[in-house]
């Protein structure tokens, strides 16, 4: 799509995708395998299903991902209005031209994938990041409604707009929903988490403590082994949780730095977004072992005047007494000068972080979904 429809578009009516009927094809693009699934009203009509692609040869992955959409739409019950996937960056998104990618070696010099496949398919073609697409599925139909659902719940007053997600992976991902709409920055570059500095190592960014590879490193550097001698991510979680044999230790250290940095990554991002935050991710589910050193993180204070390091107080909403102390937060009732109404005031600021409510694949193919019903407009 060329800049002047995409801009063109922005300016057409918002349509609830939770009520519409058009069916819109969704890809999850990683580095070793594609994710299909097909999205009607918000609801997922066909789920993702992994397909391995390689990704270091142009013709082969274009092939895929062609092959996969092909045979997504002959199992819908209707032609799909559109297509709509994440794909990682640099990449100019709102032309779908995909840049140099270094996880995805195939992809160099500049590659037209969102045209090439408006030419294949004849529908109008949205590519995002990833972390921008998760962010944006948590904060229609995840995290922000269900914080705000326990807030009203709660008998609270305070309600969330803003939205921050990160995803830990093969790399470092992030976006920012503000108000309900996907904040993507002059250069499709917002959110780039992964290039804020490494707390841990200064001279490194924050993808190089926050990932997959930063996990499998600190454990062979710990256990004395070799990067390639170390175990998959899911094996080292499983170790540090004393479920499998292997040096604990290590295991516990790679996922204490990873919550050190990514924490204090997020503390920098809530800095400016003042939002909430959902964890995403394929190695998310080690949580266990790297949500308290990154509330540390977030929570700090700076040792040379010991101010706090965010604002807010950050809670942990997966931990009920955190919970119920965001939700309770400071109500009271304060009296209007010069009158004897009341009104009710919360003074606390605070924010909640926790994981994610629709799974990584599927927040990421609920925003992909609405990222392209808003764009299309309301139907004619």
């Amino acid at each position: 799509m060329n800049r002047a429809n995409a801009r063109k578009m922005d300016s057409m009516p918002f349509s609830d995708p939770s009520r519409d009927r058009r069916i819109v094809m969704t890809l999850d693009a990683g580095g070793t395998a594609l994710k299909f699934a097909a999205m009607r009203g918000n609801q997922l009509l066909v789920s993702p299903t992994p397909q391995p692609w390689r990704a270091d040869r142009l013709d082969e992955s274009l092939a895929a991902i062609v092959a996969g959409f092909e045979s997504m739409s002959k199992s819908l019950p209707e032609p799909p209005a559109a297509i709509s996937f994440a794909f990682p960056g640099p990449a100019d998104y709102p032309a779908g031209i995909i840049g140099d990618l270094g996880n995805l070696p195939a992809f160099q010099g500049g590659v037209a994938l969102g045209p090439m496949l408006e030419e294949k398919f004849k529908i109008p073609v949205f590519i995002n990041n990833d972390g921008d697409l998760f962010a944006y599925g948590e904060a229609i139909a995840g995290f922000l409604p269900y914080v705000n659902q326990l807030l009203e719940r709660a008998g609270s007053p305070k309600r969330y707009h803003n939205l921050m997600g990160i995803t830990l992976g093969t790399g470092f991902g992030g976006g920012i929903v503000r108000d309900g709409e996907l904040f993507l920055g002059d250069n499709s570059g917002a959110a780039e988490v992964w290039m804020l500095r490494n707390k841990l190592d200064p001279s490194l960014g924050a993808e190089e403590g926050a990932s997959i590879r930063a996990v499998t490193r600190v454990y062979a550097e710990q256990s004395g082994i070799s990067f390639e001698e170390a175990p998959d991510t899911q094996t080292i979680f499983e170790i540090g949780m004393g479920r499998r044999s292997g040096n604990i230790a290590a295991a516990r250290e790679a996922y204490r730095r990873l919550g050190e940095v990514a924490g204090d990554a997020l503390a920098q991002m809530l800095t400016l977004t003042d939002s909430l935050a959902v964890i995403g991710g394929g190695i998310s589910g080690a949580h266990p072992l790297f949500l308290d050193p990154l509330f540390r993180a977030l929570n700090a204070c700076f040792e040379g005047n010991g101010q706090r390091r965010l604002g807010p107080v950050a809670f942990n909403i997966e931990v009920p007494e955190e919970r119920e102390a965001f939700l309770r937060g400071e109500t009271r009732e304060i009296t209007v000068p010069g009158s004897t109404r009341k009104v009710r005031y919360d003074p606390m600021q605070r924010t909640a972080v926790g994981l994610t409510r629709l799974g990584t694949s599927e927040a990421v193919a609920v925003g992909a979904y609405a990222f392209a019903i808003r764009k299309l407009g309301t139907p004619a």
